[in-house]
């Protein structure tokens, strides 16, 4: 892209000089490709600059007067809009040319983007994986925990299944043993006394006699 810059060499104007002098002194300084075209000695330029002016640039009389700014077929603005534009760091963005990285005007131009736009894409892409990893990270956690904790539950039932029928051997035994001692701490009652003493009656005279026929 070029930036045209419409001028007249010979203008007896004072004025008119300065403002050409200004504008093409400052696309210098910003380093700025520029193309001078001459109305003076050029009636192809003159009439191109006049009938390429918006209707509404133009002053009450209809003639544009120098110093006049275009990038290639785009009108850009007389000296005054370029004033301003300087004035507020926005001279490339009064060119339509994207300022050099680093600059203040490029700074300027990324803020205001930000505060149009929002953050940067990437950014908030970045962020949302983050967040995105941080949420499966923390799920998988507790489904660990949660298959960790069903383990130790499933080994206790194991444990507990391998035990009852050593429990229940234990049980039985228990209770044969109370039922054994029941009957022992059972009291013996006067008929089971009595008979017990005439069985024993009984048997004596027996051991007796059987000792005089062995004398």
């Amino acid at each position: 892209m070029v930036i045209k810059v419409f001028l007249a060499s010979s203008s007896g104007s004072t004025a008119i000089k300065k403002k050409q002098q200004d504008v093409l002194g400052f696309l210098e300084a910003l380093k700025v490709d520029y193309a001078p075209l001459d109305i003076a000695c050029n009636e192809d330029n003159r009439m191109w600059m006049r009938e390429n002016v918006p209707v509404e640039k133009k002053p009450t009389n209809g003639i544009p007067l120098p110093p006049q700014i275009f990038n290639e077929e785009s009108y850009c603005g007389d000296y005054e809009t370029f004033f301003d534009a300087k004035e507020d760091n926005a001279v490339f963005a009064f060119l339509g040319l994207p300022p050099p990285p680093g600059s203040k005007e490029a700074k300027e131009a990324e803020k205001a983007f930000i505060l149009e736009n929002g953050p940067v894409e990437n950014g908030t892409v970045e962020i949302e994986t983050v967040e995105s990893e941080t949420v499966e990270n923390g799920t998988d956690d507790a489904e660990d925990e949660e298959n960790l904790e069903a383990e130790e539950v499933e080994e206790e039932i194991l444990d507990d299944d391998s035990l009852a029928p050593v429990k229940q051997e234990e049980a039985q035994e228990e209770v044969e043993d109370e039922e054994a001692k029941g009957e022992d701490d059972q009291p013996v009652s006067e008929e089971e006394e009595e008979l017990r003493q005439l069985e024993e009656e009984e048997e004596a005279p027996e051991v007796t006699e059987q000792e005089e026929e062995d004398e």
